[in-house]
């Protein structure tokens, strides 16, 4: 494996990326199927988690460079439970536009 002078290869990224975006994918597959009741759209559960894991990966590449994928991916899947724990109404929450108990 040859690196480039400046340090490690650029493919890093792309594993890093590509990395992050399926971690996103597992935690909001477990989330769905583990809260299914507490959210509100499974389409939106697991289009965000995956999202958020990119989006997390990426800055974090960007704020520390190539070489750290470990640090890359743990921020990725923070960013990406903390994003999916935003879309998990309360226990009890009635869908928007139903009526509430004791309503007249």
């Amino acid at each position: 494996m040859r690196t480039h002078p400046t340090g490690p290869r650029e493919d890093s990224v792309i594993w890093e990326v590509l990395g992050s975006a399926l971690l996103g994918l597992a935690i909001a597959l477990v989330a769905a199927h583990r809260f299914a009741d507490r959210f509100r759209d499974r389409s939106l559960v697991l289009a965000t988690g995956p999202a958020a894991a990119l989006a997390g990966g990426v800055i974090t590449h960007v704020v520390l460079g190539p070489g750290h994928p470990l640090p890359t991916l743990t921020v990725a899947i923070l960013v990406s439970g903390a994003l999916l724990s935003l879309l998990i109404r309360p226990r009890g929450a009635s869908a928007p536009g139903a009526p509430s108990v004791g309503a007249v």
